[in-house]
């Protein structure tokens, strides 16, 4: 129940008929027709451009043209009190008193399924985290997480089909690294043997657990010869490692329902497969790259490599996919993934990255297109970095995991409800400003607190009447009418199903905590109101209850609940 794509459907409609009556003429440009918010300079329940883009194949003004459209649609559509033409041409449409309470009484039927849009479904693949098996995940970390996992939230809420998943890049050179790290922590437990000062190992204290662990288990009994026991060691420190990121998604609430392996598909010898469908379709050779830019040519060793032709598909310069020693390169790796994926028909792909990996999008955007011969639709969302502050100064927690601040540091510091709303209360592709001081105050200024607070005061509401939130209230015969300030509640809270449909058709999940804030400040502005003037207070003397306005409270908790569920963030009914 889309109000704005409703009125657009019923406005084309009838100007169509108008066309038929000769009054008008159409371009083919209709669909380009909103109905939307009026401008901020003016009033107006919605807007519609229409005049704006028929004006010139009507060859008169946008003005006088709005002043056709607007005499007929106050005929034709009875739930329109009033119509105003207003510059450069824009038709400003006000609904009387019975349209809004219809409006009411439909979003209460409709309950949590309000604001989704069922019509078309989608099989999506969204992976994201996806981080090297070596250890905790830390702050960079978390706001990709959230980003996917809401974005899984946003389109299942919308009735799609999602599979959230974990790529997991258990193969290559950092992964011996951390076996290593975890084999001298052994040694260093049980014989005093030092922890080797080199740069390529992974100091943190995580490290010594996981080595303690395995020691625990006994699944490995002699530590003498790494050389003999590194499968297993490699097996058991890995298992240990993805036990402990499992942990720090789950204190975000995340659980992703796939992991994929790349030892696995390396074993299933699955590059070397899409390596020969590639060369098969003449999209792979052997040839030489000229150095990078910035490197000096004379320290660029050419050699004869076997190449991609990524730059058939968009990308700047064709693609290595073997290494010097003859093992595969990571782009190789993550075509076979992607290849994989691909095989299991989703209908779009979504990877959320890391800010490092934003030089990555154009060689496996075009991997994807060669593999799939531009059948599958792939989408790479980036998450840029997260700079954390308190009392307006660069804030550094304990760094005892490694060199970097944890995902668990900062849960524990502010909880799992702010780090979620906080990590999404900007867009995704710019930096983001996480204030500690800001989310663990209880005011204004802290947004997740503010909408938690709104339906926790409604809830109080209902609770003072010995009623639920849920109860079912019958309007019959009501003796009230929605007043102005109610009426701009239930005017937000109708453009809900428009954010949810520009949240999921653009993939920006942030809009969601803005319309959230906007939302809840028109309610404890309301509230705040009533303070003054008894006849706008929710409980009125002698507890007579205005059933209209309660209604009006269960359809604000209706959307805060469904919004505050997609961004994973919880609704207490008292704070």
């Amino acid at each position: 129940m889309n109000l704005f794509s409703e009125y657009k459907k019923k406005i084309i409609n009838n100007l169509k008929k108008l066309e038929k009556k000769s009054i008008i003429k159409i371009s083919d440009n209709i669909e380009s027709l909103t109905i939307d918010i009026p401008p901020k300079n003016q009033k107006g329940d919605i807007s519609c451009n229409a005049a704006l883009i028929l004006a010139k194949i009507n060859n008169c003004s946008p003005l006088k043209l709005a002043d056709v459209i607007k005499k007929d649609l106050i005929l034709k559509f009875s739930e329109f009190k009033n119509i105003e033409v207003a510059g450069p041409g824009f038709i400003n449409i006000y609904f009387n008193d019975d349209f809004w309470k219809s409006q009411l009484t439909n979003i209460i039927k409709l309950n949590s399924s309000y604001g989704s849009n069922k019509k078309k479904r989608k099989k999506y693949n969204i992976e994201f985290v996806s981080a090297n098996p070596t250890g905790p995940l830390h702050v960079g970390h978390c706001r990709g997480a959230v980003l996917g996992d809401t974005l899984a939230n946003l389109l299942y809420f919308n009735g799609n089909k999602i599979t959230k998943e974990y790529y997991v890049n258990d193969y290559g050179a950092q992964v011996k690294n951390f076996v290593y790290s975890v084999y001298y922590r052994i040694l260093e437990v049980t014989q005093n043997y030092p922890f080797p000062n080199k740069p390529d190992l992974y100091p943190g204290d995580y490290i010594i657990e996981i080595a303690k662990k395995i020691l625990i288990k006994k699944t490995i009994k002699d530590f003498s010869n790494i050389e003999k026991i590194y499968k297993k060691l490699e097996s058991e420190s890995l298992k240990l490692s993805m036990k402990l990121i499992k942990k720090n998604l789950k204190l975000l609430g995340i659980q992703h329902d796939k992991f994929v392996y790349e030892s696995k598909l390396i074993q299933k010898k699955t590059v070397s497969k899409i390596v020969k469908k590639l060369k098969k379709n003449k999209y792979i050779y052997n040839g030489f790259l000229e150095a990078p830019k910035g490197e000096k040519s004379k320290n660029w060793k050419t050699r004869n490599q076997l190449l991609f032709k990524s730059t058939l598909f968009g990308d700047d310069i064709d693609r290595p996919l073997q290494k010097a020693d003859g093992t595969w390169t990571y782009f190789a790796g993550d075509m076979a993934y992607h290849s994989h994926k691909i095989s299991r028909k989703f209908d779009v792909l979504i990877n959320v990255l890391g800010a490092d990996h934003a030089g990555y999008i154009k060689r496996i955007t075009s991997a994807s297109k060669a593999i799939s011969k531009n059948k599958v639709n792939l989408i790479c969302k980036v998450s840029q970095l997260v700079k954390l502050f308190k009392n307006g100064q660069p804030f550094k927690m304990s760094k005892r995991k490694g060199n970097y601040i944890t995902l668990e540091d900062l849960v524990n510091e502010v909880g799992k409800d702010s780090a979620r709303f906080m990590m999404l209360n900007r867009s995704n592709d710019v930096e983001l400003d996480f204030d500690f001081q800001k989310v663990t105050e209880k005011s204004k200024e802290n947004p997740v607190f503010y909408v938690q607070y709104a339906y926790a005061r409604i809830n109080s509401i209902f609770r003072s009447l010995n009623l639920n939130l849920e109860t079912k209230i019958k309007l019959s015969n009501n003796k009230y009418i929605l007043n102005k300030y109610e009426i701009d509640i239930l005017k937000k809270i109708s453009e809900w199903p428009r954010c949810v449909e520009l949240s999921s058709e653009r993939l920006e999940p942030h809009r969601i905590p803005f319309y959230l804030y906007e939302l809840v400040t028109l309610f404890h502005s309301y509230w705040t109101l009533g303070k003054d003037n008894k006849e706008l207070r929710f409980i009125l003397e002698n507890n007579d209850i205005n059933k209209l306005r309660l209604t009006l409270l269960q359809a604000l908790g209706i959307v805060i609940k469904s919004g505050m569920a997609i961004l994973g963030v919880s609704t207490p009914k008292s704070m």
